[in-house]
């Protein structure tokens, strides 16, 4: 579909950052890519680091510092809050995937 007819989908990165790093611990970078293989674009450094910074900030996320690359996980905060958003995405938009 081209972008100019897709409805804007920003308001979901945090959700979408807390669904990939439930599957596994992941860098900015890696996130990226993830996030572009299911998105079709690629989200800027400006777009997904202040977003990694405001989970931090929450405490849903941790990043451990690895020689100059951060890899980010899930706090336990973050499992739980993960699992009520999930509730509620599902809630809300689980009989669109149908």
């Amino acid at each position: 579909m081209h972008e100019t007819y897709a409805c804007d989908m920003r308001g979901l990165l945090s959700f979408q950052i807390l669904f990939l790093l439930s599957k596994k611990p992941m860098h900015g970078e890696e996130l990226a890519q993830e996030l572009e293989k299911r998105r079709g674009d690629k989200p800027k450094a400006g777009t997904i680091y202040p977003a990694l910074k405001d989970l931090s900030e929450r405490n849903l996320i941790e990043g451990k510092k690895t020689g100059k690359t951060i890899v980010y996980s899930l706090t336990k905060d973050g499992r739980i809050a993960f699992k009520h958003s999930m509730k509620y995405f599902v809630r809300s938009f689980g009989d669109m995937l149908q």
